[in-house]
């Protein structure tokens, strides 16, 4: 009777501590989106949001910093900056066609590298 409830103490134990040595699966990104005003901003928010296991995305208009918290056993950072530039926003990595581009509202049109 003893062995038993000794043994399935240790199972016990085995796997807390199991659990508690998985890592966070959610990783913070933080990269640079070209753009220019309010409206860019919602247009590279709602883009990286549309990706499935990004849990937050914030572009900041003054520094054009992409800030990210995904999930990455859902999708990559890769993934992110395909989905901005298919909405027509340059990432150092991913860039947009020229014909997206020239459908951005003439505000939105930063200047190219």
């Amino acid at each position: 009777m003893k062995n038993t409830i000794l043994g399935m103490m240790l199972l016990f134990f085995a796997f807390s501590t199991q659990a508690q040595e998985q890592k966070s699966k959610n990783a913070k990104y933080e990269f640079e989106v070209n753009g220019n005003c309010e409206q860019c901003q919602k247009r590279i928010q709602k883009a990286a949001f549309s990706v499935s296991g990004v849990k937050s995305a914030t572009w900041n208009v003054e520094t054009h910093q992409m800030v990210v918290i995904i999930n990455e056993e859902k999708c990559s950072l890769l993934d992110v900056k395909k989905a901005i530039a298919k909405v027509g926003h340059d990432t150092e990595e991913v860039k947009t066609t020229q014909e997206v581009y020239d459908n951005l509202h003439g505000c939105c049109k930063y200047e190219r590298k």
